[in-house]
C-alpha cells in the first residue's frame, strides 16, 4: 500500500485478454475476450471467454446486465444470448423486489434519515 492510502493497483500481466465487441445496435452486444500474452500475441493455452451484455429499463431507471456466455464461437454465443440475458433479467428483477423489501420493513426513527430526519425543511420538532 502506498503512504497516501491508495494500494497498489497493478495489471495482472499474465491474465491479460483483447476485447472484441459485437453488437445488433437494438437489443445488447457481445464481448469477445481473447487470451493474450504480455506481447500481446494470442495465448492458445488459455480459452476465449464470451461475455453478453444489455439494458432493462425499469420505473427507476436504466439497469446494466452483465453475463458470461458458455460458448466456443461467436455463433454459438449468439445462440446462447437469449436465454442468458432473460435468466440474468430475472435474477436482477428477483434482487430489486428483495431490496425492495428490505427497505420496506425497515423501521424510520426520528433523527436517522428519512421522516423526521431535522434539518431538511421547515416545520420539523426535535425534542
Amino acid at each position: 500500500m502506498a503512504e497516501t492510502g491508495i494500494p497498489d493497483i497493478q495489471i495482472d500481466a499474465d491474465n491479460l485478454y483483447r476485447e472484441e465487441s459485437y453488437t445488433d445496435l437494438k437489443v445488447g452486444s457481445i464481448r469477445r475476450l481473447i487470451p493474450v500474452t504480455r506481447d500481446g500475441e494470442d495465448d492458445p493455452a488459455r480459452e476465449v471467454r464470451y461475455e453478453g451484455s444489455a439494458s432493462l429499463m425499469t420505473p427507476a431507471g436504466n439497469l446494466p446486465l452483465s453475463f458470461d456466455l458458455d460458448a466456443t464461437s461467436l455463433s454459438q454465443a449468439i445462440q446462447k444470448y437469449p436465454e442468458a440475458v432473460n435468466a440474468e433479467a430475472e435474477r436482477a428483477i428477483e434482487e430489486l423486489k428483495q431490496m425492495q423489501r428490505e427497505q420496506s420493513q425497515k423501521i424510520q426513527v426520528p433523527g436517522q434519515g428519512g421522516y423526521g430526519s431535522g434539518g431538511q425543511g421547515g416545520g420539523q420538532i426535535q425534542l
